[in-house]
């Protein structure tokens, strides 16, 4: 192996500027070095596997072959530094700065609304940028394609979108008339009455946007070309601290490296060693790259077919193909067609620009969607080894790794051979993932069929599947006996039936969804039978007769077209002063630093003198003793420098119930045993790996709601709501029904993983920590129980967090002790970063949910009684469960009014990790149960949903069960205008004559009341404190007890605070929450940070406003910094605090009554979705929310906030889905894992209007719409099971099926019973242990 002596200099370039590494390390990936060595931090990490889009930075490459320079986008967490030599790469903030000038695309994001946040705008605008270099004047849909690869938790996507479709030639914004307004925006020619609720849809002025100016664009370095062009380029070497990187520059070069290497890896774009390295801890000492090779990227498209070089990245492979389909005759490229298909959604833009084709076709993954349709179309591999070159065939042997089809030791992939397809061959690429793009295929496929020339006699037939097992397979030996068959139905059936008996899985088999993937096979083999038969018609339609019509929408993909909407909110009435901000939509106080890098998170702060960083230890076992903890091996590896376990806590390692260091006994998958303090994140991590744990399992280990149940293991006593007589209710109704729903978890999934620094100051005992948390002052109080210091001693810096939902209220708490403790032990700094892993192993998320229900009622849909029984899976500890099963039942009943109603809750203690507060706060879940049962009702009675919905919802002043007196007036006002707005009614009859002619899609409307409770039934849970200093040249410092989480509340209390002193925005500045400056702050959840905040910084300024009103008087033409220093020379205080006592709610438990709530929040949501029923998927169509917002502080931070949760809400109802093993290990740990909505599940047409009315009890009558929207995701949940409805009507099922959540598309096709379905062979659940169950 070379020595570190032979290391070459790494150089390439970073915004302009010219970088040579001396010392490169194979193992150091370009976001590290951005971050950490760069000191570039407007990079972000938030999963370290390529999945997010959050590192996303721009690479520039010269190919001296073309002339040209290549701009693409990739992941830097994926990118080793060894393989940039040469290259040019732009970072955020490369491409525009405050201190500077910001580019447009980061002033649109900004003044678009387009971040909340913030941690994931950086990678949004590398996306876009790089689009723009190469597309100044982009299609809607290439913008939709660019930002595929990138993830965003907060906003719903829509603002991201429409500020970048505002460089399209054609926007693709509503505008009426070119006058550049909405068609909805009402005449300004209204009366004096009317102009008072005159609706506006202007979020922001177009005008404002400086345009874009591609000459403006920063030049590629020359140097690199020089270097591109040198002509006596050589082998590099780059050793690094345990492997070396070697990169030729001939083929000749490499192939003789190969030759000595025949096991190290050839990296191109890394999207497979640099998973496997990270994640699978596969380690390799030699890595061979190349640079340039010409003979890996040809392309030569010829008579017979297309040659691509290994090379080429997918993205590349793209555009080739395209050319192909584009120029040559259709029946030559069907080959081509279905590859490209599947390349518009495989990955994101980043990995296809990353990945290449020999790469993927090397590494042979299961899941592949490209390595099928080769192998289909008859695909070869041209390879090449210092003995000369070779082809083999891309087939069955090849992809299932047999040994005598596999490359030879020194041989590699030169290129991919794609021959043309000829008239009567037909070739198609299939998949189903759980997500439209950039996802995982579950079952993937690739089909071709041959026929005899001018019959429908099978000459040739080729079946591959992917996402079976290890390997591609394929289905030989049924394929060999359809030969000479005829191309009709009895084929098909024997196709089926030899496709399971020969592709059949273990009912235990890893990924589990056994049935499902056993229905894929059938549903994607018939629908390739279709597409063939369509083929043949088009042949000689006299010969072969065409498809069903009702049939054809089996062979349609769902579009991926660009999201559009109108947004809706009540305008500032015109006498209002310009100077007062209150009531406009107000950009986000951070967005331009968002936008631009600068925004400073936990992780961007600077290095801190000795810090070292920490690596925890979790438990593999979820209920056990702790025999042993040995970490001799991991003190002994350089750079550790303690390991920390519950003996090093100087105070309390168990604090109200939750354990920082597991001792004796661990109680859960995921509890932190110990954890390494190393100089280095990589040696902590190394680290950890090496100490070695000792368990003895302990009985009963419980996992999920019916085991606790079952074990009477519960962490709360049962809570309870009643009015009415419900068991005698029940013997005076028409019809009774009983049903139960299962709801389960969700992960936060927020972009910033949970992220701690701890600086012990080495005085008093004094420790500093910062840290992204909704509640400072709870980490204050663990952090100081641990270290056996008074709560004073303990300071608490909040500046923002990167999204938060719920997970950063108590779990910070927590790791911020465990922080603490390792900081306290070695006396020196700790930067404690969750890597997304651990961040969902440890953190938990949200409550699944297991509700039961009895209902009784009239036959005209009248409901005289509900009981309701829920039990919520709380986890290992109590955390939040306890305040999330009171809300659960106090919410129970949603918009209904119902004379007889019981609800009864009580949360399980299982061996799970705790879970904890989530947007919604238990309301999601439960109200699931709820509407379920309408449904149920619904059915029963042969009516609408709708119907029973308003039949049964508040319909004037009344009691809440637990006797709250509310009026429903803007609830019946939503649903009202919800229904007239979406033209449910006409919409609803569209969709039934859409079913009437279509069997294998279904579309489904469904509309949902909301009635959402504010805050908390306890009291002294609303009161806030705010600082506020007027300084002696009139500018403002503003401090308040709330956190900046991406919701936009320090943008409001800068609102509040420039209304009440009379200033503009600009005078008043917020800096950062602390427990130093506001103590004893309360958490900033449950939609009421504008709330309480607002009303202490209204009390704070107007104690000074009151205060200035002598000087004001005395000079009443005065400038206001006249008026300060007037009060400074008459010793008039400038500082004031900000009290508000809170909202006085109570709930009495005994009597089962109180006024809980202080206020509610009204709302209704129309969603209508397409249903294909052969695999499960759905396509949101239309979305139609009315939200009552009362008086909206920020109009635009409002709609974000509904926008986000509404999409949030809705993949909690539909593509997220947390897996667990029997033993209870958390398998979802990852984006690749873990589904979140991206952008091309937002809805097509998305409308959002803020509904006015009047809550005198907030601060300017507004209320806090953070996390009702939540909820509302559910409609899309009730219109995807409207639309199986209807399938098991048309197939004669019963139409009474559990509507569970979420409705993913496994659970939507076994919902789709039809011939296919009932082929599956079932297994005895008996006879076999699972891979994976549900919790709830």
């Amino acid at each position: 192996m070379p020595s570190l002596a032979n290391s070459d200099e790494l150089i390439f370039f970073v915004n302009g500027r010219k970088v040579i590494e001396k010392k490169a390390d194979p193992e150091v990936n370009l976001l590290f070095y951005l971050r950490k060595v760069l000191r570039l931090t407007g990079t972000k990490y938030a999963c370290g596997g390529g999945g997010c889009g959050a590192c996303t930075v721009m690479v520039s490459k010269y190919n001296p072959e073309t002339k040209k320079i290549h701009h693409y986008p990739v992941t830097a967490c994926l990118v080793p530094i060894c393989s940039l030599h040469g290259a040019a790469i732009t970072t955020v903030e490369g491409v525009g700065s405050i201190r500077t000038r910001v580019h447009p695309v980061q002033e649109r994001l900004a003044k678009c609304h387009g971040t909340q946040c913030g941690f994931c705008s950086p990678g949004m605008v590398m996306s876009l940028y790089t689009l723009l270099r190469n597309h100044p004047e982009p299609t809607p849909e290439q913008i939709t394609e660019a930002l595929g690869g990138n993830l965003c938790r907060c906003t719903g996507y829509r603002p991201i979108v429409e500020s970048a479709t505002t460089f399209c030639v054609e926007p693709a914004i509503c505008q009426m008339k070119g006058s550049g307004r909405c068609c909805l925006e009402q005449d300004s020619e209204a009366s004096p009455g009317d102009r008072r609720e005159k609706v506006c849809t202007k979020l922001y002025d177009k005008d404002e946007f400086q345009p874009l100016d591609p000459s403006q664009e920063p030049i590629f370095p020359p140097e690199l070309i020089r270097m591109a062009e040198d002509p006596n380029k050589r082998r590099l070497t780059f050793q690094g601290e345990r492997t070396c990187w070697i990169t030729s520059v001939t083929l000749s070069d490499l192939l003789q490296l190969r030759a000595s290497f025949p096991h190290a890896p050839l990296v191109m774009g890394n999207t497979t060693v640099g998973p496997n390295s990270k994640f699978k801890d596969e380690f390799y000492p030699v890595f061979l790259s190349v640079l340039g090779l010409p003979e890996l990227s040809s392309v030569d498209i010829g008579s017979e077919g297309v040659t691509v070089g290994a090379g080429c990245s997918l993205a590349q492979l793209k555009d080739v193909l395209g050319t192909v389909v584009s120029e040559q005759p259709a029946e030559k490229t069907k080959t081509c067609q279905a590859l490209l298909k599947h390349l518009r959604t495989l990955a994101g833009a980043q990995i296809r620009n990353m990945a290449t084709l020999g790469g993927h076709v090397v590494s042979r993954p299961s899941y592949s969607d490209l390595n099928p349709i080769l192998a289909a179309g008859h695909a070869t591999i041209n390879l090449v080894s210092k003995d000369g070159e070779r082809q083999i065939p891309l087939d069955g042997p090849f992809l299932e790794g047999s040994p005598e089809a596999d490359l030879r030791p020194g041989e590699i992939v030169l290129s991919v051979s794609i021959p043309h397809s000829t008239q009567w061959h037909f070739v198609s690429g299939l998949r189903q993932a759980q997500r439209q793009e950039n996802a995982t295929a579950i079952v993937s496929a690739g089909m071709g069929v041959r026929f005899q020339a001018g019959s429908d006699i099978i000459e040739d037939l080729q079946l591959f599947y992917g996402g079976l097992g290890p390997a591609v397979v394929s289905a030989g030996r049924t394929c060999s006996q359809l030969l000479g068959r005829h191309w009709d139905d009895d084929m098909l059936s024997e196709a089926c039936r030899g496709v399971l008996d020969e592709l059949r899985l273990s009912p235990s088999a890893k990924g589990g969804m056994v049935e499902y993937r056993h229905t894929l096979l059938l549903s994607l083999l018939f629908r390739f039978y279709l597409e063939v038969r369509q083929g043949l018609n088009q042949l000689d339609p006299q010969k072969f007769p065409d498809i069903p019509e009702k049939f054809l929408s089996a062979v349609e993909d769902f579009p991926i077209d660009t999201p559009r909407g109108v947004q809706m909110f009540q305008c500032v009435d015109p006498s209002q002063p310009s100077r007062d901000p209150v009531g406009r939509p107000v950009m986000h106080q951070s967005a331009v630093k968002h936008a631009t890098g600068e925004a400073v998170f936990v992780d961007d702060l600077p290095p801190v003198d000795q810090e070292l960083f920490l690596a925890v230890v979790t438990s593999s076992r979820a209920h056990a003793k702790i025999m042993s903890i040995d970490a001799s091996e991991a003190l002994a590896l350089p750079g550790v420098v303690d390991v920390i376990t519950a003996e090093d806590v100087p105070g309390d390692n168990s604090h109200n119930g939750e354990t920082l260091y597991a001792q004796k006994e661990v109680i859960c998958v995921g509890q932190i045993v110990c954890t390494v303090a190393a100089d280095t994140y990589a040696h902590a991590k190394e680290a950890a790996k090496r100490v070695r744990i000792t368990y003895e399992d302990i009985e009963p280990r419980i996992i999920t709601i019916e085991q606790a149940v079952e074990h009477k293991s519960f962490l709360t006593d049962e809570k309870k709501i009643e009015q009415g007589d419900v068991e005698q209710a029940f013997k005076h109704v028409d019809q009774v029904i009983e049903g139960e729903v299962h709801v389960e978890g969700q992960e936060h999934f927020y972009m910033e993983t949970q992220s701690i620094l701890a600086i012990p100051k080495g005085e008093d005992k004094e420790m500093v920590l910062h840290l992204g948390t909704q509640f400072p002052t709870h980490v204050q109080e663990f952090v100081a129980a641990a270290l056996k210091v008074p709560r004073s001693r303990i300071a608490c810096h909040m500046k923002r967090a990167g999204g938060a939902f719920g997970g950063k209220v108590t779990k910070p708490a927590l790791l911020g002790a465990v922080g603490a403790v390792a900081a306290h032990k070695t006396g020196r700094p700790i930067r404690f970063i969750l890597e997304r892993s651990n961040d969902m192993l440890i953190t938990a998320g949200r409550h699944p949910l297991l509700g039961k229900y009895k209902v009784g009622f009239m036959n005209n849909g009248v409901i005289k009684a509900a009981d309701l029984q829920y039990y919520i899976n709380g986890g290992c500890s109590p955390d939040e469960s306890e305040l999330v099963i009171d809300f659960v039942v106090l919410k129970s009943e949603n918009a209904y009014d119902i004379p007889n109603f019981r609800c009864r809750g009580q949360a399980c203690k299982t061996n799970l990790p705790s879970n904890t507060a989530f947007r919604g706060f238990g309301f999601p879940q439960a109200t699931v149960v709820v509407e379920a049962y309408i449904s149920a009702v619904a059915a029963h009675c042969g009516l609408l949903p709708e119907e029973v919905r308003e039949i049964n919802m508040y319909k004037k002043v009344s009691q809440t069960a637990y006797k709250q007196t509310f009026d429903p007036e803007p609830l019946r006002r939503c649903w009202r205008d919800c229904l007239e707005s979406a033209s449910f009614r006409a919409r609803k009859q569209a969709a039934e004559e859409f079913n009437e002619r279509s069997y294998w899609k279904k579309r489904g409307l469904a509309v949902l009341p909301m009635k959402y409770s504010i805050g908390i039934p306890i009291a002294f849970y609303h009161q806030a404190a705010a600082l506020v200093h007027i300084y002696l040249d009139g500018s403002v410092l503003l401090t308040h007890g709330g956190c900046e989480l991406g919701q936009g509340l320090n943008t409001k209390m800068i609102q509040v605070a420039s209304r009440e002193l009379g200033v503009p925005p600009s005078y008043v500045h917020m800096s950062e929450m602390s427990t130093v400056t506001v103590p004893n702050s309360l958490f900033t959840a449950g939609s009421m940070g504008a709330d309480v905040n607002g009303k202490a910084v209204q009390n704070a300024c107007q104690i000074l406003m009151a205060r200035l009103q002598p000087v004001i008087r005395e000079n009443p033409k005065g400038k206001w910094e006249e008026w300060i220093a007037k009060a400074f020379e008459e010793s008039i205080s400038l500082s004031a605090t900000g009290y508000f006592r809170g909202y006085q709610t109570h709930m009495d438990w005994e009597k089962e009554e109180g006024d809980a709530y202080p206020y509610y929040v009204y709302g209704a949501a129309c969603s209508e979705v397409e249903v294909d029923c052969l695999t499960g998927a759905h396509k949101l169509l239309r979305t139609d929310v009315f939200m009552d917002a009362a008086f909206s502080i920020n109009p635009a931070v409002d709609i974000g906030q509904v926008e986000g949760a509404f999409v949030q809400g809705m993949g909690l109802y539909t593509v997220e889905e947390l897996k667990y093993s029997p033993a209870g290990v958390l398998y979802s740990r990852g984006p690749d894992d873990y589904k979140i909505p991206t952008v091309t599940e937002v809805p097509e047409e998305f409308y959002v209007t803020l509904v006015h009315s009047r809550n005198p009890i907030a601060i300017y009558s507004s209320k806090g719409l953070g996390e009702a929207g939540m909820f509302l995701g559910s409609s899309v949940l009730f219109a995807i099971y409207d639309a199986v409805a209807a399938a098991r009507r048309e197939r004669k099922l019963s139409s009474a099926l559990p509507m569970d959540s979420p409705a993913t598309p496994e659970v939507v096709r076994m919902a789709c019973g039809d011939q296919f379905t009932d082929m599956i062979p079932r297994d005895d659940p008996s006879t076999f242990t699972p891979w994976s169950i549900h919790v709830s």
